[in-house]
C-alpha cells in the first residue's frame, strides 16, 4: 500500500458537536455558526453538518445560517426521508450525503444498505441531483455496496473507516490491516466505476494518515474528534494540525 502524492487532499469539518453543546442549556450558545466561520478561517475545504430527525444535533434553521455565512461548499448529512429530501430541495446545499439512522444510536453505526434498497434510492436521488446537489452515499468498505452506489446514481461514495478506527484503538493490528485493505479495494473500486470518494468517521490525529494516503480519496470528513480537541486547544490550532498530519500522508 503505497501514499498517494500531488493529489490534493479536501477536509470537511463537521460541527454537528458544537450544536450538542448548545443543544445541552438550551440556549444560543456555542454559535454553530461561529464555529463555520471558524473552520474555514483556519483552512477546511468544506462543512458538513447532520439533520437528524430527532434534532439533537444541528436544528432547521442552523442549515440556511451555516449556509448564508460561509463561502465554502456545505454538505448536509441526512437519512433518506421525505422530510429529509423537502428540506434538501428547499435549501439546495452544495453537496448531501446520506446517512443510514436509528433513533436509539449514539452516532451513526454503519454504512447504508444501498445494494438492498437499490430501487428507492435511485429515485429519492433523482430530484437531488436535477437540483443541482452532489449525492454521497455514506457505505461500508464493501464492493457491493460500492457497485449499488454507482448505479442508483450517486456521484460520490463516503467510506465509513469506524471499524478501523475502532481496532487502531483496541491495538488489534492483524483486524486493522484487514479493514485498511478492504478501504483501498473499495476505493479503487469506485474510483474505477466513476465515484469520487471520500472517507469518514472516527479519525483522529492518531490514526488518519493511512487513511489520507489511500490515493483515490480525496475527502475526508472530520467532526468529534476536532469539537473535541478544540476543548484544549481551540478549533483553529486543532484544525491546522489535522491538515498538516493529511499534508504528510500525502507527501
Amino acid at each position: 500500500m503505497t501514499a498517494a502524492t500531488g493529489i490534493p487532499l479536501r477536509l470537511g469539518v463537521n460541527i454537528d458537536h458544537v450544536a450538542t453543546l448548545r443543544n445541552a442549556r438550551g440556549g444560543a450558545d456555542p454559535d454553530p455558526v461561529r464555529a463555520a466561520l471558524s473552520a474555514q478561517q483556519a483552512g477546511a475545504d468544506g462543512i458538513t453538518l447532520h439533520l437528524r430527525e430527532d434534532r439533537r444535533h444541528i436544528v432547521d434553521a442552523d442549515l440556511p445560517g451555516v449556509m448564508n455565512a460561509v463561502s465554502i461548499p456545505v454538505n448536509l448529512e441526512m437519512a433518506a426521508t421525505a422530510e429529509m429530501q423537502r428540506i434538501a430541495l428547499a435549501h439546495k446545499p452544495h453537496a448531501v450525503c446520506l446517512v443510514p439512522e436509528r433513533r436509539e444510536e449514539r452516532t451513526t453505526e454503519g454504512g447504508l444498505e444501498v445494494a438492498g434498497d437499490a430501487s428507492r434510492l435511485r429515485d429519492f436521488i433523482a430530484p437531488l441531483c436535477a437540483a443541482g446537489a452532489r449525492v454521497s452515499l455514506f457505505i461500508a468498505p464493501d464492493e457491493r455496496q460500492v457497485e449499488a452506489a454507482a448505479k442508483v446514481g450517486a456521484q460520490v461514495v463516503e467510506l465509513h473507516v469506524g471499524a478501523y478506527g475502532e481496532y487502531c484503538t483496541k491495538g488489534n493490528d492483524a483486524a486493522r490491516d484487514a479493514e485498511l485493505r478492504k478501504l483501498f479495494t473499495a476505493s479503487a473500486l469506485a474510483r474505477h466505476l466513476g465515484l469520487e470518494v471520500h472517507a469518514g468517521h472516527g479519525l483522529n490525529f492518531a490514526n488518519v494518515g493511512p487513511i489520507a494516503a489511500i490515493p483515490e480519496v480525496v475527502e475526508l470528513n472530520i467532526g468529534h474528534f476536532l469539537i473535541g480537541e478544540a476543548v484544549f486547544v481551540g478549533l483553529n490550532a486543532a484544525i491546522s494540525e489535522m491538515r498538516r498530519q493529511m499534508n504528510l500522508a500525502r507527501m
